[in-house]
């Protein structure tokens, strides 16, 4: 471990006045260059499923992926903390929960982080016991996309933003070490993150949580199918492939 390697103590205790970022990774060299350039959490995420695996949801993942890829990122990472999922229908039940989560330890993560609050409490608790730190995942679970049927903002219901507001409450003091919050309404967001003593972090939840958490396809703008209005791509990465490609066949044109 390198001397200045983060770990899940200091994502804990993230210092207030400073911005916590966290970006997907699922391959050797794109971790390392969201390492070199100074990211804090590497997350694997079971997103990969759309944006490398072109499935429909994430729901099709399985620990196989997620094990392949977290040891790739895991050879890349130098100062970052690595986060990675547990897969849909990986944590049915606390003992699932527990051998999955050390099968992800030992392909390189620091935690694991699991979609869910008092639903899946004894999961949690499970692997709590054990030793390997755990992220929450509070708001929209992707994982659950085929019960709800399409994804949607969470929080607008009163019923619905103090059944959030428990959970975080409830992972906060089962020892949690963050918690992301989906899709969540910027004031309920808000509140969560005044209210807890643990990070959160963010994605299409406003910018009043302690982080955010980034889709690296979304950011270079290698997957322009997938549009989210939370997202403006930093670069235009399937335009400037193509324009790669081609300018790779002009030079083997005759006369180039």
């Amino acid at each position: 471990m390198q001397e200045d390697q983060l770990k899940v103590t200091d994502i804990a205790r993230w210092p207030e006045s400073k911005s916590l970022l966290a970006v997907t990774a699922y391959d050797y060299p794109m971790a390392r260059h969201l390492d070199e350039a100074g990211v804090d959490i590497l997350h694997v995420g079971d997103s990969l499923g759309m944006v490398v695996l072109g499935l429909e949801d994430t729901t099709g993942v399985t620990m196989a992926d997620m094990i392949r890829a977290t040891e790739s990122v895991a050879r890349a990472r130098k100062r970052a903390l690595i986060t990675a999922d547990l897969p849909y229908g990986s944590y049915d039940s606390p003992n699932d929960a527990v051998k999955n989560s050390q099968l992800l330890m030992k392909a390189g993560a620091d935690a694991v982080k699991m979609e869910g609050g008092s639903s899946i409490i004894e999961q949690i608790r499970a692997v709590l016991a054990v030793g390997i730190p755990v992220q929450g995942h509070l708001g929209m679970l992707p994982q659950h996309i085929k019960e709800e049927g399409k994804y949607r903002k969470k929080g607008k219901k009163s019923e619905e933003a103090e059944a959030i507001y428990k959970d975080a409450h409830l992972l906060e003091s089962e020892g949690v070490f963050s918690i992301i919050l989906e899709a969540v309404v910027t004031d309920v967001a808000e509140r969560i993150t005044q209210e807890i003593s643990v990070p959160t972090i963010g994605i299409a939840s406003g910018k009043r949580t302690d982080g955010q958490i980034h889709v690296l396809t979304d950011i270079i703008g290698t997957t322009p199918w997938f549009q989210f209005p939370h997202v403006k791509p930093e670069m235009d990465g399937a335009r400037q492939i193509r324009e790669a490609i081609q300018a790779v066949r002009k030079k083997m044109e005759p006369n180039a």
